[in-house]
């Protein structure tokens, strides 16, 4: 079968990281996770005292994202690829709430997405390949021949958030987790540079409701009727 290129956008927490996990596992396709590129550099960004809660020298970031190296390397055990940024596993680090906090104030400066995006086209330039993020299907690769946007009630990814955070020990409350939710939604969907939006050639879907074995055989369905008809 002819290989493809998949492009799952959406809201976060909507499990657009996972489902492509799968998909990509599925189909022995390439995964990337455009998410964790900008966390990435984000983690960064405070490891060099340049972002804040209250402050963040957009200018600074600029100049040295030059130094920001991003690479994935397959974990055979988990069965997906690790983000490393300039030569270290930042996987499970790029994760927790300090972070999320601040990684869409960094996602706004066009710098940072055109850096990222460039390296994310010439990752999936032989197709084959399933990356997920909030641009994917609008920006990084338009002419996709599957789009996915994903979407869910605040409340119901505020939950799937808040019960990641408890397993792994973060002490965090509920109401802390939704506002930051409507806060990263609200970012996402207002930025001037390639905000949220789902494409119009995109297949919605509202996982609210779903099971997360659901919502995969939904997914999988539609990207086997789209590699069958190329």
């Amino acid at each position: 079968m002819k290989n493809i290129t998949i492009a799952i956008d959406g809201f976060s927490s909507t499990g657009k990281s996972t489902i492509a996990k799968e998909l990509a596992t599925k189909l022995k396709y390439v995964y990337v996770d455009s998410g964790a590129m900008y966390r990435a550099v984000t983690l960064y960004a405070m490891q060099q005292n340049l972002i804040s809660e209250d402050k963040i020298f957009i200018k600074d970031l600029i100049k040295v994202l030059k130094d920001i190296k991003l690479a994935f390397k397959f974990n055979v055990i988990l069965g997906f690829a690790e983000i490393y940024l300039n030569g270290v596993n930042v996987e499970t680090e790029i994760r927790n709430m300090k972070v999320s906090r601040l990684v869409s104030k960094v996602a706004e400066i066009p710098e940072v997405r055109k850096k990222l995006v460039e390296q994310q086209q010439e990752m999936g330039m032989n197709k084959g390949v399933v990356m997920d993020g909030r641009d994917i299907g609008t920006v990084v690769f338009p002419d996709a021949e599957l789009k996915i946007f994903m979407t869910a009630s605040a409340e119901k990814r505020a939950k799937r958030r808040f019960d990641e955070f408890m397993e792994r020990g973060e002490q965090v409350t509920f109401a802390e987790t939704l506002k930051n939710v409507e806060y990263r939604d609200h970012i996402d969907t207002t930025r001037k540079d390639s905000p949220l939006i789902k494409a119009e050639d995109a297949i919605e879907i509202d996982n609210s409701a779903l099971t997360r074995k659901e919502q995969f055989e939904k997914v999988y369905k539609l990207a086997i009727e789209i590699i069958e008809s190329v």
